[in-house]
């Protein structure tokens, strides 16, 4: 993997018996949409809504399955502000949260309030 992979369900899709979205999800569309920056940083992956993902757990492993979810390259720097989760050698993020603060110590971008 050459640059950091950025997995998220789609903005809308069929659950429930409604049509639906992620709230997470849509915390990291808007923090790309206001510092459209950062989308030249990440390959972007959407995923499915059905379990399990394969795209993620093929890198990260079986339970790991959580969109959205940052997966960091080898060479890619990290935030010292951040806790990155491991999985078969793979720095990840799986929280809007945590992607945001990543974001933020790397790139400059404000701090998630209450994050």
């Amino acid at each position: 993997m050459s640059r950091d992979t950025l997995f998220l369900l789609p903005p809308g899709f069929a659950a429930n018996g409604q049509r639906e979205f992620c709230p997470e999800c849509a915390e990291i569309w808007g923090l790309l949409a206001w510092y459209p920056a950062l989308k030249e940083t990440v390959d972007v992956v959407y995923v499915g809504l059905d379990h399990p993902r394969t795209p993620i757990v093929s890198l990260l492993g079986p339970g790991r399955h959580n969109a959205p979810t940052l997966v960091l390259a080898a060479d890619s720097p990290r935030a010292a502000n951040v806790t990155y989760n491991q999985a078969n050698g793979y720095d990840f993020l799986p929280s809007a949260r945590l992607i945001a603060r990543h974001f933020a110590g790397l790139y400059g971008t404000p701090m998630p309030r209450g994050g």
